[in-house]
C-alpha cells in the first residue's frame, strides 16, 4: 500500500495553459508514457487526463523526492530548471499510500471535480485505465484499485443524489430544450464551433435531432465539426443568407458584441413567422436584445441557466457527506482486498511446491514400496494423496487470509 502514490496536477493550482503542457495525445501515450515509466523506474503507471486535471497513478518503492520531480517535470517541460521545479512542486498535490487510494476514490466519485457530481469522470477513469493496460503500463495493484474504484463510484451514483441535478450550462440548456418538446425533425442552426457547442451537438444528436447546420468564423472548423454529425458547415458571414429557415438557434462564440443582430435575424427568418427557440450560451450574449424583444421566441440564456446551476450545486453539496461515508467504507474494503491479494501472490508458489513434494515421494522416496502393492491399493493411495494435496494447498491460503484480515 505504501508504494502507491498519486501526482495530481489540477485546476485547483494550475492554469489551463499550464495543464496543457502535461497532456499526452492518445496516439502517443504508449511510446511517451512507457519511456517515462522506464526512465523513472516506475513499477506501475496510470495516466489520467481531463479538461481540468492531469494525474499520474504511480506504484514504486522509492520516495518521490526533488530528484524524481526534477526528472519528471523536465520530461514535459524541456527548459525546466531547479527554480521552476520548486515552483511546480509547490502547486502539485502528491498523495501517498492510503491517502492516495482515498484520493482516487474521491476523483471517480466526482467530489474532487471542478463540477461536483459530473459522473462523466467515472467513464474517463475507466477508459484511462484500459488505455494504460493495453499499453503495458499498469500491473496487478492498479488493476485491483481501479476495479474497486469503479464499483465504488457506481455505488455513489446509485445510492446518493450527487449527480441527479444538472449543473453544467450545457446540460441545463439541453434539459430546457427537451422540456419544450420540439419535434426531432426541427432545423437546428449552431453559431460557433467551440467546445460548448461541440458538447451541445453531441447531446442533441444523441437525443435524435438530425438537421444540423453550423456557422463559424473559420469555415474549415465548422465543416470539420459538422462532418462528425452528418451536418453542414458554413462561414459565419453566410449566416444572413440562410435560405432553409430554422426552428432552433444555438449560439456560443467569443465575440465581444452581438453576432445575431436584428437585421441578420430578419434575414434568417426568410419570411417565417412561427415561434423559434433561441439558446444563447455566450458571454457576453451573441443574440442582440432587440431580437428577443421584438420576435416570437423561447429564449434560454446563460444568466437564467446560471441561477439554476447555482441552486443545483447547493443541492449536490448536501450529498457530499453521504458520498464520503461510502468512500470511507470502500477504503476499508480495499484494505482487506489488498491484503487478501498480497496473500494470494505470496502463496502462489505453494501449489507447485506441494505437487513437487508429492511427485518426488511417488517416484523416488517411496518408489520401491509402491512397486509391491497391487493396483487397487495403489488407486486408493493415489486418491488419498490427491485429497491431501488439495488440503495442503488450500488450508494454508485460507489460514493466511484469515490472519491478514484480522490485522
Amino acid at each position: 500500500m505504501k508504494s502507491f502514490k498519486v501526482v495530481a496536477i489540477t485546476h485547483k493550482n494550475f492554469d489551463l495553459s499550464e495543464l496543457g503542457k502535461f497532456h499526452v495525445e492518445e496516439t502517443k501515450q504508449k511510446e511517451i508514457l512507457n519511456q517515462l515509466k522506464l526512465e523513472l523506474q516506475i513499477e506501475e503507471l496510470m495516466y489520467l487526463s481531463t479538461c481540468n486535471r492531469v494525474e499520474f497513478f504511480v506504484k514504486c518503492d522509492f520516495d518521490l523526492d526533488f530528484k524524481f520531480f526534477r526528472s519528471f517535470f523536465k520530461y514535459f517541460i524541456s527548459d525546466c530548471d531547479d527554480d521552476k521545479t520548486y515552483q511546480l512542486i509547490t502547486k502539485t498535490d502528491v498523495y501517498h499510500g492510503i491517502l492516495a487510494v482515498e484520493h482516487v476514490l474521491k476523483v471517480a466519485s466526482s467530489i474532487d471535480s471542478m463540477v461536483v457530481g459530473e459522473r462523466e469522470i467515472i467513464t474517463q477513469v475507466r477508459n484511462a485505465f484500459e488505455r494504460c493496460r493495453k499499453n503495458d503500463l499498469t500491473g496487478d495493484y492498479i488493476r485491483l484499485l481501479i476495479r474497486h474504484t469503479v464499483e465504488t463510484a457506481k455505488r455513489v451514483y446509485t445510492e446518493t443524489n450527487i449527480s441527479t441535478r444538472p449543473v453544467s450550462i450545457v446540460s441545463l440548456s439541453f434539459h430546457a430544450l427537451k422540456q419544450l418538446q420540439m419535434p426531432l425533425n426541427s432545423r437546428v442552426v449552431f453559431v460557433g464551433a467551440g467546445m460548448t457547442n461541440r458538447n451541445m451537438i453531441r447531446f442533441i444528436t444523441k437525443y435524435g435531432f438530425e438537421d444540423i447546420k453550423i456557422f463559424n468564423r473559420t469555415k474549415e472548423n465548422a465543416e470539420k465539426l459538422a462532418n462528425e454529425y452528418s451536418g453542414s458547415g458554413y462561414a459565419l458571414t453566410d449566416l444572413a443568407d440562410l435560405k432553409d429557415g430554422f426552428d432552433i438557434l444555438i449560439s456560443c462564440t467569443g465575440s465581444e458584441g452581438a453576432v445575431v443582430t436584428p437585421e441578420v435575424y430578419e434575414q434568417m427568418l426568410n419570411g417565417e413567422t412561427d415561434r423559434k427557440v433561441i439558446i444563447d450560451l455566450a458571454i457576453p450574449n451573441d443574440i442582440a436584445p432587440e431580437v428577443v424583444e421584438h420576435n416570437k421566441v423561447e429564449y434560454i440564456c446563460v444568466d437564467k441557466l446560471r441561477v439554476i446551476s447555482e441552486k443545483n450545486q447547493r443541492e449536490r453539496a448536501k450529498e457530499i457527506a453521504g458520498v464520503e461515508e461510502i468512500i470511507s467504507e470502500a477504503l476499508e474494503e480495499f484494505i482487506d482486498r489488498h491484503r487478501e491479494r498480497e496473500v494470494e501472490l505470496a502463496m502462489r508458489e505453494v501449489p507447485e511446491m506441494v505437487k513437487s513434494i508429492k511427485n518426488r515421494a511417488m517416484s523416488d522416496v517411496f518408489a520401491n514400496e509402491l512397486q509391491t502393492i497391487d493396483d487397487e491399493s495403489r488407486e486408493v493411495l493415489e486418491k488419498v494423496i490427491a485429497y491431501m494435496e488439495k488440503k495442503y494447498i488450500s488450508m494454508p491460503m485460507i489460514m493466511a487470509k484469515e490472519i491478514m484480515t484480522k490485522k
